[in-house]
């Protein structure tokens, strides 16, 4: 009789800035980071689980994720340590801290807007 193959299992830490602790679980290969902590009880920021925001975007401290399916945040971002960890998958051993709410969309869309209105070349009400 065959055994099926032990999935491998990597230490996470996830520095939790907003709440001031630091929380270390182990997540099964394959399986979403955030959905793994939340599986153990332990609730991380989260808004679409789709990898469409940036509410659970976190800093690369240490390790790789895999986040192929992430929409919401850029590849030059992501080159600069930053993931989501509703659709990042662990690739060993991984240290991530969470950002502030804002501070990867600000990085990312922040010199498109809040330079007045936006202009579509539609006439707006107001105008």
């Amino acid at each position: 009789m065959t055994q099926a193959p032990t999935l491998r299992r990597f230490p996470i830490t996830v520095h939790h800035r907003q709440r001031g602790r630091t929380i270390l679980l182990e997540v099964p290969e394959g399986e979403y980071i955030l959905r793994s902590f939340e599986a153990q009880g332990e609730a991380l920021p989260f808004s679409c689980r789709n990898g469409c925001c940036t509410a659970c975007a976190v800093r690369v401290l240490s390790g790789t994720i895999d986040q192929r399916e992430s929409l919401g945040i850029s590849k030059e971002l992501r080159a600069k340590g930053y993931g989501l960890l509703c659709v990042a998958r662990a690739l060993g051993p991984l240290e991530v801290e969470t950002t502030d709410e804002d501070e990867v969309y600000e990085l990312q869309f922040g010199r498109h807007f809040g330079r007045g209105k936006v202009r579509t070349g539609l006439p707006l009400d107001d105008e």
